[in-house]
């Protein structure tokens, strides 16, 4: 006896064709929505920083996230010196948004080719699963490709409150 393990793309289903045969299948909600965000790090001489970062989409269910991951958001799409974020709805990735202003970040350097990838999906999927014990405290993550080696970034909202950031 086999069993068969549903991948990413099998989740999102498509309408059915005979509504009397088959019941409608419900998104699975998320708890909050988050948003996806792009941002290219060299900005036209004199733009002000920031000028680049543009909002891609929101999203709160599970079908949404991998119909996006799978499409978008992978660190291996990114061309050299831009960003992919995903922060909570309502929170730019800016740390003069208020919910960033005081806080701090984690970083762990990589490369697309190996580790960049699996970290950034693990943490994505830990931010909108809730899998963080002090989930409140965390604004969103930053996928970084670089020359010099990517990077991952984890905002958090109080670098003041050491025992939540440990």
């Amino acid at each position: 006896m086999s069993t068969e393990v549903a991948s990413p793309a099998d989740v999102a289903v498509a309408p059915p064709t005979n509504e009397a045969a088959e019941p409608t299948k419900q998104p699975h909600k998320l708890e909050r929505q988050w948003t996806f965000w792009f941002d290219t790090t060299k900005p036209k001489q004199g733009a002000a920083w920031g000028s680049t970062l543009k909002k891609a989409y929101t999203f709160d269910t599970v079908e949404e996230f991998w119909c996006l991951y799978d499409q978008i958001f992978k660190p291996s799409k990114l061309t050299g010196n831009a960003d992919f974020h995903l922060f909570k709805a309502g929170v730019e990735p800016k740390w003069e948004d208020p919910e960033c202003a005081n806080g701090g970040k984690w970083t762990v350097s990589g490369n697309r080719k190996t580790n960049l990838e699996g970290f950034w999906l693990e943490t994505l999927m830990a931010l909108i699963g809730e899998q963080f014990d002090e989930g409140d405290e965390i604004c969103g993550v930053v996928a970084s490709a670089r020359q010099r080696g990517d990077k991952l970034s984890l905002w958090t909202r109080n670098a003041a409150n050491e025992a939540v950031q440990v």
